[in-house]
């Protein structure tokens, strides 16, 4: 099993073996690259992109990130016999030391202050949706099948913390359903319950992702990832305690100098240009 742990290298210079890396500007697009399976992960591909994501959070140039799937699916979830099959095998150190790491992919896309952007197509099962959650914004195509197909191979559906998050997503008693059932969520009705933020067509699904993911580097950059960083701890927070939080990390925002150029661009009746700092 390959290791978690960080890499040290600016992303645009990241070799993956299982998933393809573009940057483009201040937009990294990563695409899960096994087509011909419906991109389902592996043991290496777990820890590989959580290295992608932890390479990515220490690279100032990247200020958005898209996830998607190659060949009009975005992920059929851990490979049954690459993973499942030796999981069957494996004594409960090794069992323990396997959903750990596939934890450590959650926690990436979760600390990287980026937002991050799945662009959903086709297939989006297992831990395919669980990508899909732990990203920020998702854009879905009508055709798009999300299911956390967990209880159909005999587990529970607390797997990578979908029992904390998809509730924070989509409520809790439509979290249950999905997770009770495994049932595929289609992509109306994922809209409908707001797991997609947007439907788009499965020609324009990755642009669209793209131009939005451009729209938020574009943005404060400081200011978004602090966004990022208070949704996050906000929940496990009384209302009190989250205004205060709120008030501490607006008032670092407000040294920023991209809040100087806001002012100075609104008094001189121009768009802001952000430069991230």
């Amino acid at each position: 099993m390959i290791s978690a742990n960080p890499v040290t290298l600016p992303l645009k210079d990241y070799s993956a073996q299982h998933a393809l890396l573009a940057v483009a500007g201040a937009v990294a697009t990563v695409t899960l690259n096994r087509p011909e399976r419906k991109n389902p992960l592996t043991f290496e591909s777990y820890a590989e992109l959580g290295n992608i994501f932890r390479a990515a959070a220490r690279d100032k140039g990247i200020k958005a990130i898209v996830i998607t799937g190659a060949g009009g699916n975005f992920c059929s979830g851990g490979d049954v016999f690459e993973i499942i099959k030796p999981l069957t095998e494996m004594n409960a150190d090794g069992l323990l030391d396997f959903t750990r790491m596939t934890g450590e992919l959650v926690k990436a896309m979760r600390a990287a202050p980026q937002p991050i952007i799945a662009a959903i197509d086709g297939v989006c099962a297992g831990a395919g949706a669980i990508m899909a959650m732990a990203s920020d914004i998702r854009i879905g195509t009508a055709g798009a099948k999300v299911a956390f197909l967990f209880n159909r191979v005999g587990l529970g559906g607390c797997d990578m913390g979908a029992c904390a998050i998809l509730p924070r997503i989509i409520g809790q008693g439509r979290a249950a359903e999905l997770l009770f059932t495994g049932r595929a969520l289609v992509g109306e009705d994922a809209e409908r319950w707001g797991f997609f933020n947007r439907l788009s067509t499965p020609d324009k699904v990755l642009a669209d992702a793209q131009a939005l993911a451009a729209e938020l580097a574009a943005g404060p950059t400081f200011g978004n990832a602090m966004t990022k960083r208070m949704l996050e701890m906000e929940w496990a927070m009384s209302v009190e305690t989250a205004v205060e939080a709120e008030a501490v990390a607006q008032a670092l925002c407000m040294e920023t100098e991209d809040f100087v150029r806001a002012f100075k661009a609104f008094a001189e009746k121009k768009k802001p240009v952000f430069e991230g700092n």
